[in-house]
């Protein structure tokens, strides 16, 4: 399982404080069949604590995902901000999640290689 953030979930991820191991336990969840919501087309939900606090009241975190093979964190929202995404914006995300899920790993390495995206060491935790 390879795992990866985009270049905006990156920089907010940071803003927020999100780090790579709260993302190695989402994708942990996500394998064992523990997802908030199947949004259709390879994308998820998934809830994430705030420091200090629980996950109900946390981040709500998108990703594309496809068991066993691959996990790229698209974009995330607090509770506190938003209820939720409308259908313009999961129209959307499910585009880009079919477009990284079908990605060869070619074009993979070189959107690491661009900054496009970033990988997590998902695989040194186990």
């Amino acid at each position: 399982m390879r795992v990866f953030k985009t270049k905006w979930f990156v920089r907010f991820a940071r803003r927020q404080r999100i780090e790579d191991s709260d993302l190695c336990a989402a994708t942990e969840r996500a394998e064992q069949g523990a997802v908030d919501a199947d949004l259709g087309g390879g994308v998820i939900k998934l809830r994430v604590a705030r420091k200090g606090q629980g996950r109900s009241g946390g981040y709500r975190l998108l990703l594309a995902y496809r068991s066993g093979n691959r996990t790229i964190f698209l974009y995330f929202f607090a509770k506190n901000e938003r209820d939720n995404i409308d259908d313009d914006e999961l129209t959307t995300l499910k585009e880009i999640a079919a477009g990284w899920l079908k990605a060869d790993s070619d074009h993979i390495e070189a959107a690491i290689k661009e900054g496009i995206l970033q990988e997590v060491p998902y695989g040194e935790r186990k």
